[in-house]
């Protein structure tokens, strides 16, 4: 699983470099008129899908501390749950963060 993200972000990053200048025909919207732009916008949507999920999630192993009643098992399971929930959003910022860095660089090295 590790090596197919992997390869996409590289293959992503590589495509993104390589296709900089780029122009999309975008009937809908013509802001995304270039692969970065696109790119940028795609990662903001995700985010801003991604932020009330995880927001339930938070409060789902809560319940689930609540529910554990002392039980180490249930315990464990909540700890575990709440550990997974804050690497998933850490992995989704962080995506939103890196990428938008690389296309702010992208366009500087670009625009000269």
């Amino acid at each position: 699983m590790i090596r197919i993200i992997t390869s996409f972000a590289v293959t992503f990053f590589v495509a993104t470099i390589a296709y900089a200048d780029a122009q999309l025909n975008n009937p809908l919207n013509p802001t995304f008129s270039s692969i970065p732009l696109f790119i940028a916008g795609a990662l903001k949507v995700m985010v801003m899908v991604a932020l009330p999920i995880i927001s339930l999630f938070i409060v789902y192993s809560g319940f689930k501390f609540v529910m554990a009643q002392g039980k180490d098992e249930a315990i464990t399971t909540a700890k575990n749950n709440l550990l997974y929930v804050i690497i998933g959003s850490i992995l989704i910022l962080g995506a939103w963060v890196i990428a938008t860095l690389i296309g702010g660089t992208v366009s500087q090295l670009t625009t000269g």
